[in-house]
């Protein structure tokens, strides 16, 4: 495969974001270490043998809503589309001028809740008596994408920097939280190079291991949905372990939709970049889920992906519904520990 022509094929808002990665590490070209802020005072040793993967999702958060929203607004306006602002932003980054960037940086708020679920799945997992640091700095980017764009010669050798950065390290193991992020190191980047990779398990893994052993309970009873992110679901198989730990929390009674859930589950309309190539689609999409959780009678939506969060939450917007919370099964779980 020739990714150099590959690239002229690419729609110019995923070039932005491969370009992001291959530069700084991160889908939105922030400086290293912005992202790991989130973990200053919780004492997580950069030296183990378990790590918590964080990811860019959570991390950047506020940034990415507030680059979804310029993306959408662009999309909206009779003047540029959103295909011409990100060729002239990617322009404008070649020449040493990050436009899209500043403005994202000043659209975007600095809200404590960003890294709630990274915050709340620390205490859940230190809970469980487990062991394991965080890289901060120096954790690597999936790079996912660029796999999911055909860029699969930057791919491999991302897979290859991360894998030997890793081992250096003397890693053994990761418990990663996003979907996307978990899926890529467990399988595409040790196919990508060819050999074994690290164990890896997702968040919700770990815990469903323990559930039998905790006494778990929701300070309030409410009715939930759980919205399945793709990769989760579809790619890893992961199904029954969130439901697992859902209905061993006291309070929680979790509806399901009919037909779409599980790896049926319809889709929220982000991820792989489709939201930044496809912004009003995106939109239509996440209002579509978010009206079919809201049919179970559901007062809360839990699931795992900050894409998917981001997503219902524009969806409920459309519906008039921001009353409506969605959170992640981490901050879930810490409640009914007590722990937040």
């Amino acid at each position: 495969m020739n990714t150099d022509s590959n690239r002229e094929l690419i729609p110019p808002g995923l070039t932005y974001l491969a370009d992001n990665i291959t530069s700084k590490h991160n889908i939105l070209g922030a400086a290293k270490g912005a992202g790991a802020k989130w973990a200053k005072d919780l004492n997580l040793p950069k030296e183990a043998e378990t790590i918590f993967f964080a990811g860019c999702g959570y991390q950047y958060a506020s940034e990415l809503e507030a680059m979804m929203g310029l993306i959408r607004s662009i999309d909206k306006s009779s003047v540029v589309n959103t295909e011409m602002a990100m060729g002239l932003a990617n322009f404008q980054k070649k020449l040493g001028f990050d436009a899209t960037g500043i403005l994202r940086r000043v659209m975007s708020k600095d809200r404590e809740d960003d890294a709630a679920a990274l915050k709340d799945a620390v205490k859940v997992l230190r809970k469980l008596g487990i062991e394991f640091g965080y890289l901060g700095d120096d954790e690597p980017c999936c790079a996912g994408m660029l796999y999911y764009m055909g860029l699969h010669k930057e791919f491999k050798q991302n897979s290859r920097q991360i894998t030997d950065g890793l081992k250096a390290k003397k890693i053994k193991k990761i418990i990663s939280i996003i979907p996307s992020c978990t899926n890529t190191l467990r399988q595409l980047v040790p196919q990508s190079i060819g050999e074994e990779g690290l164990e890896v398990k997702h968040f919700s893994e770990v815990v469903a291991e323990k559930i039998s052993s905790l006494d778990l309970r929701y300070p309030k009873t409410i009715k939930v949905a759980y919205h399945d992110p793709c990769q989760l679901s579809r790619y890893m198989k992961l199904v029954e372990e969130p439901r697992r730990i859902l209905r061993a929390i006291k309070g929680i009674e979790l509806v399901e939709t009919k037909f779409t859930n599980g790896d049926c589950t319809t889709c929220c309309g982000g991820g792989g970049g489709f939201e930044a190539v496809f912004p009003e689609m995106s939109q239509i999409l996440a209002t579509n889920r978010a009206k079919e959780l809201l049919d179970t009678g559901a007062e809360m939506l839990i699931t795992q992906c900050p894409g998917c969060i981001m997503q219902l939450k524009e969806g409920l917007k459309e519906l008039k519904k921001p009353d409506v919370e969605v959170l992640d099964l981490a901050q879930v779980l810490a409640t009914a520990m007590g722990l937040s």
